[in-house]
C-alpha cells in the first residue's frame, strides 16, 4: 500500500492553472500600480494651484522706506479659504526672517537647501499633525541687505486622495466584471481547444481490437501530431511484433506435424499383431529418429524466435569474432569427423587487432554454429573423396572490414536458388540431407542485428562439384 500516492494529473487543468495564476496573481499588482498612477495623476493639477497661489502671494510683498512689507487683499484670503475639502495655508517671512502673515508655524524649507529666487519649489511637510504639500518661493526684494523673502502655500492632500481613489474606482471597478468574464472565455477556450484530443480518444476507443493501422496524424494538431506518429510507430512495431508471432506459431505447427505423424505412425506398426522383434527395433529406431528431428526443429524455432525478438533489446558488447570461430569449429569437430569430414579454421587470430566488432557472443555463436551445421548436413564424405569444411575470419587490408567465411566441399547451390535458401523451410531440391530449413533464416537474422550482410558464392567456380562459400560481411566500424 502506497503511503503517498501521487493523483493523476489532468491537462485541462495544469493548462487552465497556468493561465488563470498569473492572471490572477497580476491583478493585485494591477491594483497597486493603478493606485500609484492615480496618485501622480491626482496630484498634478492641484501642484499647479498651489503654484500659482505662491506666484501670486509673492507679487503682493512690497518694500516700504527699505522693509519688506505684505498685505494681502480679500478676494485673495477668501480664495485661499474657499475650499471645503482641503485646508489651506500660507505664510510671508521677510528678508530678515521675520514673520509678515500667514501661519507663524508652518514649517520652513531645509537650511541646507541652497536658495534660488524666482523659481517655484514643491515639497512635502508635516503641519499640525496631517501631511501637507507645500508650495515655496524665494522672492528677491530692493532692500539694503539684498536678502530674499519667503513665500509658502500649503495644502492638505484629502482632495488628492479622493481623486485618486475615484480614478482607481473607475479603472478596476470595471475589471470585477472582466476578470470572471476573462476566465469563463478561458476555460471555454480551453473545452473548445482540447475537443480534437476526444475526437482522437473516440476513434481509438471505437476501433477493433484487431485494427492495428496507423492514425491518422493530419487530423489533429500540430501539437498533438508527434505524440500520434510515436503510437503509429508503436502500432507498426506491435503488429510486426504479432505477425512475428503469428509466423512462429503457423511455422512450429508445420514443421512439427510431420515428425509427430511419423511418430504416431511408427508407435502403431510396433502395436500391430504378428510384429517381429526386428519390425520393433526398427519402429524403435524411427521413433528414435522423429524425436530427434522433432527436438532439433523445436530448437531451431527456439533460436529464430529469440533472435527475431532480441533485435531491440541486445546489449552490444566486444566480441572477438575469431574467437568465437575457433571455438564453434571445436564443438562442431566430433560430429564432422563421424562423417569423416576434416574441418578446420584458418585467418586472423584469437586476439589480433581488428578482430573485434561489437555485439552480442551468445547470438554470433549461435550464428557461426548454424553455418557450420548447415556445411556438416549438406557435404557428403567417402574415403576416396573426404569432406572439407573451412571457417575462416577475414580483415580487409585497405577497409578494415571484418568477414566471417564458411567453406564446404559439397555440392553448392545453383544461383537459380541461391537467394530461396535464406526463407524458413526452404531447403534446396535432390538433397537428401536431415534438416529443418531454418539454419540460414538464423543466419540472415542474427547477421542484421550486427550490421552485416550474408552472401553465398561458389566455392571453386568451374570446378565439380563447385562447393559452398557462406561470407558474413560486417559493416566497417566507424574511425
Amino acid at each position: 500500500m502506497k503511503i503517498f500516492q501521487r493523483e493523476q494529473r489532468s491537462l485541462f487543468g495544469e493548462i487552465l492553472d497556468w493561465m488563470l495564476t498569473p492572471l490572477l496573481l497580476l491583478w493585485p499588482v494591477s491594483l497597486a500600480l493603478t493606485w500609484l498612477v492615480a496618485q501622480s495623476i491626482a496630484g498634478k493639477p492641484f501642484d499647479r494651484t498651489l503654484e500659482y497661489n505662491a506666484g501670486a502671494l509673492a507679487q503682493q510683498i512690497t518694500v516700504v522706506d527699505g522693509q519688506a512689507q505684505f498685505a494681502l487683499p480679500l478676494s485673495a484670503r477668501v480664495l485661499l479659504r474657499a475650499d471645503d475639502a482641503d485646508a489651506m495655508y500660507y505664510q510671508v517671512l521677510g528678508t530678515q526672517g521675520q514673520f509678515l502673515s500667514g501661519e507663524r508655524w508652518l514649517p520652513s524649507p531645509s537650511p541646507e537647501e541652497k536658495i534660488v529666487t524666482g523659481e517655484i519649489r514643491l515639497r512635502d511637510a508635516e503641519y499640525q499633525g496631517e501631511t501637507v504639500k507645500v508650495a515655496y518661493i524665494w522672492v528677491k526684494l530692493d532692500t539694503p541687505d539684498a536678502r530674499p523673502a519667503l513665500v509658502q502655500v500649503a495644502e492638505s492632500l484629502d482632495k488628492r486622495s479622493l481623486l485618486a481613489t475615484e480614478i482607481v474606482k473607475g479603472v478596476m471597478l470595471p475589471q470585477f466584471v472582466i476578470l470572471p468574464l476573462a476566465v469563463l472565455l478561458v476555460w471555454l477556450a480551453l473545452v473548445q481547444a482540447i475537443k480534437p484530443l476526444n475526437h482522437l480518444e473516440e476513434r481509438i476507443r471505437a476501433r477493433d481490437p484487431d485494427d492495428l493501422s496507423p492514425l491518422d496524424a493530419e487530423a489533429v494538431p500540430m501539437e498533438v501530431a508527434p505524440l500520434v506518429a510515436s503510437v503509429n510507430d508503436l502500432l507498426t512495431r506491435l503488429k510486426d511484433s504479432i505477425a512475428t508471432q503469428k509466423r512462429f506459431l503457423a511455422d512450429a505447427a508445420h514443421q512439427l506435424k510431420t515428425p509427430l505423424a511419423g511418430l504416431r505412425m511408427q508407435a502403431d506398426l510396433a502395436q500391430r499383431e504378428g510384429a517381429s522383434a526386428d519390425d520393433l527395433k526398427q519402429s524403435l529406431r524411427q521413433i528414435g529418429r522423429s524425436s530427434i528431428r522433432a527436438t532439433h526443429t523445436v530448437n531451431q524455432l527456439l533460436a529464430l524466435a529469440r533472435a527475431e525478438s532480441s533485435s531491440t533489446v541486445m546489449l552490444h558488447q566486444p566480441c572477438d569474432l575469431a574467437k568465437l570461430t575457433l571455438e564453434v569449429t571445436r564443438d562442431c569437430a566430433p560430429r564432422a569427423l563421424d562423417k569423416g569430414i576434416d574441418v578446420g579454421y584458418e585467418g586472423v587470430d584469437p586476439g589480433a587487432p581488428g578482430g573485434s566488432i561489437p555485439g552480442n557472443a551468445t547470438l554470433l555463436k549461435e550464428m557461426i554454429r548454424n553455418l557450420v551445421d548447415n556445411a556438416i548436413n549438406y557435404t557428403p564424405s567417402t574415403p576416396e573423396r573426404p569432406g572439407v569444411i573451412t571457417t575462416r575470419v577475414l580483415i580487409d587490408p585497405f577497409s578494415k572490414v571484418l568477414a566471417l567465411q564458411v567453406e564446404d566441399s559439397g555440392q553448392g547451390i545453383p544461383p537459380a536458388e541461391r537467394e530461396l535458401v535464406f526463407q524458413p523451410f526452404y531447403r534446396a531440391l535432390g538433397n537428401e540431407a536431415d534438416g529443418s530449413g531454418l539454419g540460414l533464416p538464423i543466419v540472415v537474422e542474427i547477421a542484421r542485428q550486427h550490421n552485416a550482410t550474408v552472401l553465398v558464392e561458389d566455392a571453386r567456380p568451374g570446378q565439380t562439384p563447385p562447393g559452398a562459400c557462406f561470407t558474413v560481411r560486417f559493416a566497417a566500424a566507424p574511425n
